[in-house]
């Protein structure tokens, strides 16, 4: 009992000092987080500064003014190499809640990782509250009211889809739109394009059609970004989101029509390093 009792000292010794150790770097990537951000941040504001001064220039008389002025405004200032950096967050292992799934939808049987539209309604379903019943959407199954999190979905083959995150208290029983309230997305429409919903739609001019989007959510921000993964590019931002209560991924395979739209919504492990 005694060589029981050290051994389990032992280990809670570790534990503990493996968790204060874990927590000292997360607390150390977020004030680098932060620092980045505020870089970034400072970035655009000198990037901006000089494009609203180029404006200018570009409706003023004076030739000689526009010649002194144009080559110290046209030089950009010296920027870090931002694509070598990351902001460190929670890498979210995303799976389907086959309990929200809109009765038509099929999830993989496996790890319930991707999501299609069937021709019917599954059978031996559950009456659920929590089911949507007049929208082709799923959530996810864990939900996060805080912190930064990021995950990723392949959308290739597809001609329709809403990605993004969704509130608790969505209405699940009314048809969703693209205003719908507690509703951050973006979207493929068909051939009307890409767009992402808020109280008026957006329309979304994008130089190729992603592969794979990727999720940014920043809770205590009140930020849902997204991006193009294989580009490496910016997709859409809502800012400044009134946050008050659980957020769960959201994914909308949309209908398919013979055979058309029928590829799935897969949601992919992402990489640290990516």
């Amino acid at each position: 009992m005694e060589v029981f009792t050290a051994l389990v000292r032992c280990i809670e010794r570790s534990q503990a000092e493996f968790i204060e150790v874990v927590e000292e770097k997360l607390k150390a990537a977020e004030w680098q987080a932060e620092g980045l951000i505020k870089e970034l941040e400072q970035e655009i504001t000198e990037l901006q500064r000089r494009c609203s001064e180029l404006e200018q220039l570009l409706h003023t008389k004076d030739h000689l003014h526009l010649l002194q002025s144009s080559p110290p405004l046209c030089k950009l200032p010296p920027t870090r190499k931002w694509p070598q950096k990351y902001v460190h967050s929670r890498l979210l292992d995303v799976t389907l809640d086959p309990d929200t799934a809109f009765p038509f939808l099929i999830l993989g049987k496996k790890n319930r990782k991707q999501v299609r539209c069937g021709d019917k309604s599954q059978e031996n379903l559950t009456n659920d509250p929590k089911r949507f019943k007049n929208s082709f959407s799923v959530l996810g199954k864990e939900g996060f009211s805080s912190g930064r999190f990021y995950y990723e979905v392949q959308v290739t083959g597809k001609t329709w889809w809403w990605l993004g995150v969704a509130s608790e208290s969505i209405d699940r029983k009314e048809s969703l739109n693209l205003s719908s309230d507690g509703l951050w997305t973006v979207w493929l429409n068909g051939e009307n394009g890409y767009g992402a919903n808020n109280y008026y739609p957006v329309r979304l001019s994008l130089r190729e059609k992603p592969q794979k989007v990727g999720v940014f959510v920043d809770y205590e921000k009140g930020q849902v970004s997204f991006y193009d993964v294989k580009a490496k590019s910016h997709i859409y931002s809502y800012y400044g989101c009134n946050f008050t209560e659980k957020l769960y991924p959201y994914f909308n395979p949309y209908l398919s029509c013979s055979g058309e739209n029928s590829a799935p919504l897969v949601i992919s492990s992402v990489n640290h390093k990516q």
